[in-house]
């Protein structure tokens, strides 16, 4: 049975004096302000205030914050912070792909600080973000290198809205702000960051609430208005979940499919033995707003005579008849330990003739930050999990114990 893990709800400590209120919702926020007096009839003018200065100006302090009273300032301050994760290696790719490996503030009796990537990928017209929401990942996939790492937790929604503030800071994607590193590899226009993929770390229908949150903050028209159609969210085949994301979170979907047989994803995308090819199809089918303006992305990695035939091919056009879809062609992105190979480019490229004769659109996605291990498939930290009786154990208990925070990686 596959496991899945629930994260405890979030709590303010006003005694704390470290609980950051970046990336909290608007209800968050509330509870915050009541905790430190605000009374129950101004927190939502006061929330509106705090909004506009965390996710329109991106501020990482209090007494920036001019509308807001000093007094409240003070109260705020002395209580929480406006903190971002904590960068433990940033890389660059050659083709201007950044990858974050961030620290996350320890939460309940953690003894280690769990760690994620997060990858930002410039083009001339666009930016996406691609997120990750969970601490490892349950799913095994056998060809991704973020199966390879047993699931640690999952992330809360602030820990989620985090990674788009910290690579927002980065990359200077606040009005007024100056980019990190070369600005010549980052898009023109206004906005730096213009999509949002939840194809990071981790199954993000195994946290569905806190990835709702998080994405509802995302695209609030008040505050980082990310439009919802620039929203697609990734899932590798969780079909109880499938309908109520696009009921109630109503962004663009993604299905990790990688096979068009059950056997053969039975080994490649294991969940598919408790959610079979037909069943997920379904889903599919009535997602929520499913139309031809609104199209359902399957993904395909390209193995190298695993699943790149043309008998593969014409199985693919077959399984996807009657959805309206776009396929992306994923050559396989190697990593340490891998069994796997990417498949030929020429026999790429006759797959993707096939699949583009047939109507559908089939763009070979050009792999991006593979020099970093930031391209698909290849995200991974060193944080591990807890054993039972550690995650239970009396937080003085852990403390006495002295142990450090895990080394990090060196940079690549």
């Amino acid at each position: 049975m596959l496991e899945t893990l629930t994260t405890p709800k979030f709590e303010i400590d006003v005694n704390a004096g470290t609980n950051s209120l970046a990336g909290l919702d608007r209800a968050a926020l509330a509870t915050a302000l009541g905790s430190v007096g605000v009374p129950e009839r101004q927190q939502r003018m006061r929330v509106a205030q705090l909004w506009g200065w965390l996710y329109v100006r991106g501020v990482t302090r209090f007494e920036q914050m001019t509308d807001v009273s000093k007094d409240l300032r003070g109260a705020l301050a002395a209580s929480f912070t406006l903190d971002r994760p904590e960068i433990v290696a940033e890389q660059v790719s050659v083709d201007g792909t950044r990858k974050w490996l961030m620290r996350l503030p320890k939460r309940g009796h953690e003894k280690r600080a769990p760690e994620v990537e997060t990858v930002y990928i410039p083009e001339a017209d666009r930016g996406t973000l691609c997120i990750s929401s969970q601490v490892g990942c349950t799913l095994t996939c056998s060809f991704c290198h973020t199966g390879t790492q047993k699931l640690v937790r999952n992330l809360e929604h602030q820990e989620i809205v985090a990674q788009i503030l910290l690579a927002r800071d980065r990359i200077g994607d606040w009005p007024g702000a100056a980019p990190a590193g070369d600005p010549r590899l980052l898009p023109v226009g206004d906005r730096k960051i213009t999509n949002i993929v939840l194809m990071g770390m981790g199954e993000p229908l195994y946290n569905f609430d806190n990835v709702r949150r998080a994405m509802s903050v995302a695209a609030d028209g008040e505050g980082l208005s990310v439009s919802k159609r620039r929203i697609t969210l990734s899932t590798s085949g969780v079909v109880p979940e499938i309908e109520r994301w696009g009921r109630e979170a109503q962004t663009m979907l993604a299905i990790s499919l990688h096979a068009t047989r059950d056997e053969l994803r039975d080994e490649l995308v294991p969940i598919n033995k408790r959610y079979p090819i037909a069943e997920l199809m379904a889903a599919c089918r009535n997602y929520p707003g499913v139309s031809n303006a609104r199209r359902i992305t399957f993904e395909y990695v390209m193995l190298k005579g695993i699943n790149d035939s043309l008998v593969d091919a014409r199985a693919l056009v077959k399984l996807l008849a009657g959805i309206p879809a776009k396929i992306n062609l994923i050559p396989f992105n190697p990593w340490p330990g891998t069994r796997y190979e990417c498949s030929e480019w020429g026999q790429i490229e006759k797959f993707a003739d096939y699949v583009n004769a047939a109507g559908y659109a089939s763009p070979v996605r050009t792999p991006r930050g593979r020099d970093i291990l930031a391209a698909c498939g290849q995200l991974k930290s060193e944080s591990t999990k807890l054993r039972a009786s550690e995650r239970n154990a009396p937080a003085a208990t852990l403390s006495n114990q002295g142990v450090a925070d895990m080394p990090t990686p060196p940079a690549e």
